[in-house]
């Protein structure tokens, strides 16, 4: 007689307590998955990898005291064959892109947890990557451009937290003809049609957070 496989081990990394009980509610009526570990930020998650080594990981990115691409960093960087699955509200490809260059396998956006979560856990986990359609649209659309600069990362940033040339210029302590520079280039990269539109395109795509 044939032994029934062992469970896909699970531990789950969320700061909202919410998702992390829905989830292990959701997990609870499955006989092939077992939740074995619960975190709420990237440096407890680090902890518990070791403490658990989990079959499986979901991974929320935006954490306190150490965020998700952090966490993955770390773990895949001292178990390198670690399988992590991205669970985020960001549909944004710059950050999909980010996370899967850390190391995560799939990224799912919460919204679908409960249609699609347990598909992702078992396909991940028998070595396969999964991409929320949006996301991978999102990846496809923008996969010819060229990126934003850190440099011009940073005078976007201070551009969508309200600052003028001038004051961006005393901030980063660069001329303000550099700031207008910087300025030309990222509405060029990113398609828009001044200061504010180029804003909305980097928060949809995750460039910069507010």
């Amino acid at each position: 007689m044939s032994r029934d496989p062992s469970p896909i081990r699970v531990l789950t990394v969320d700061d909202h307590q919410l998702i992390r009980t829905g989830i292990a509610t959701l997990l609870l009526t499955e006989s092939d998955i077992q939740l074995v570990g619960e975190a709420a930020n990237g440096r407890e998650a680090i902890a518990k990898f070791r403490e658990c080594l989990p079959d499986v990981t979901l991974m929320d990115l935006q954490m306190p005291v150490t965020d998700g691409f952090d966490a993955i960093l770390a773990i895949r960087g001292e178990f390198p064959e670690a399988r992590i699955i991205v669970l985020t509200t960001y549909t944004g490809d710059v950050q999909a892109i980010r996370a899967i260059k850390a190391g995560a396998q799939a990224y799912l956006l919460k919204s679908l947890l409960y249609k699609e979560l347990l598909q992702t856990i078992r396909a991940v986990h028998a070595g396969r990557r999964a991409i929320a359609p949006a996301i991978a649209a999102q990846i496809a659309e923008h996969s010819g451009e060229e990126s934003l600069t850190p440099k011009e990362t940073d005078v976007l940033r201070l551009i969508a937290a309200g600052n003028a040339n001038k004051q961006i210029a005393a901030q980063l302590s660069i001329t303000e003809e550099t700031v207008k520079s910087r300025v030309k280039n990222i509405l060029d990269k990113l398609g828009a049609n001044d200061r504010t539109h180029a804003v909305t395109i980097a928060i949809k795509r995750g460039i910069v957070e507010l």
